[in-house]
């Protein structure tokens, strides 16, 4: 029996779809691999496709509308970060048994209000009631969008001597969401205002205007989504693709209090944590600071966080006042929280 939990490590997943992708094509410019968030493909007109594929689970004690957001932002996050503006979506909805029509209907006009807020056209889907579901769930959201051949960037295009920017701070996602499934532990130990905080992090699980103006700033050779494995993940998987090591300092960095106070609490690591809703991003030094200040204007905090160097022979990392390697995410310690929560 299998003890995984959540996607697996990358070298993990490799073993697990090696040699079945279908038809090879010479349409496909970025495909499968360690940090890429999404596919790019050559069109016909001599274009390109950015697409990418995201399931979306409930987190029990959050509104059916948060849900709807959550599909459309998580889905668009993955395209916006290769410069790509988000253009169509599908989705499928899938119910259990007994729910409520217009439970579904929260559900479905919150996904269209939430596209339509980004300027996204939903073209299709499916939506059905089966006895093997037991919570709401978006079985799978495509997002797509075009660009011309040379409006766009791969998450594994970062350049020797690029700094590492990073949006908001680590452990977004998994902060907003155990906030929420182990409420009841959390109200004895942690302040009211952390509480807060925490929850409200919620409306911070996206990277779609982090991407998009950050690209438009320019100076930005690639952009990764720090989702599952965190943001220490996520640099490891920025420089797996772009197969240059990294140096980078976390000490460097407060965690915010709400974080710190969650994280002791629940005994993991912030930075390994799941962190939809954090960007990172390889710049030019010389263009680093106008893309933070193009955040700042918007209201978005940001962080250097090292530098991509050819010069290393492996990822390094300065943590709790030690350099160490920044190794392959393994299991995030996100799932076994949030299962348990759920007990």
């Amino acid at each position: 029996m299998s003890n995984l939990v959540g996607k697996p490590s990358p070298s993990k997943l490799e073993k697990l779809v090696q040699g079945a992708l279908g038809k090879p094509s010479e349409q496909v410019l970025v495909g499968p691999g360690p940090g890429l968030d999404a596919a790019i493909l050559k069109t016909a007109d001599g274009r390109v496709m950015a697409i990418a594929e995201d399931p979306i689970f409930p987190a029990p004690g959050l509104p059916l509308e948060i849900m709807g957001w959550f599909t459309v932002h998580i889905g668009a996050s993955d395209v916006a970060v290769t410069g790509v503006k988000p253009e169509f979506m599908t989705y499928t909805l899938l119910l259990p048994l007994g729910c409520p029509e217009e439970d579904a209907r929260t559900i479905i006009t919150s996904i269209s209000h939430a596209a339509k807020e980004l300027d996204i056209t939903i073209v299709g889907g499916h939506t059905g009631w089966y006895g093997a579901v037991t919570v709401p769930t978006v079985g799978g959201v495509t997002v797509w969008g075009t660009a011309d051949m040379d409006s766009w960037i791969s998450p594994g295009g970062a350049r020797d001597g690029d700094l590492i920017l990073m949006t908001k701070g680590p452990c977004i996602e998994a902060a907003a969401l155990l906030s929420i499934v182990h409420r009841e532990r959390l109200e004895k130990k942690l302040s009211p205002q952390h509480l807060d905080t925490l929850r409200s992090r919620v409306g911070q699980i996206t990277v779609v205007e982090d991407a998009l103006q950050a690209f438009k700033a320019g100076g930005v050779h690639a952009m990764h989504d720090a989702t599952e494995g965190g943001v220490q993940g996520g640099l490891w998987e920025m420089s797996t693709a772009a197969g240059i090591p990294v140096m980078v300092d976390f000490d460097q960095i407060s965690i915010p209090p709400d974080i710190a106070a969650l994280a002791k609490e629940l005994d993991f690591d912030p930075w390994q944590a799941i962190s939809e809703g954090t960007l990172l991003a390889a710049v030019a030094p010389d263009q680093a600071e106008e893309v933070q200040q193009v955040w700042k204007k918007l209201g978005i905090e940001s962080f250097v966080l090292g530098q991509f160097d050819t010069g290393l022979k492996e990822n390094m990392v300065r943590k709790e006042k030690h350099v160490q390697p920044l190794t392959e995410p393994d299991t995030d310690p996100f799932w076994d929280l949030f299962f348990v929560g759920l007990d």
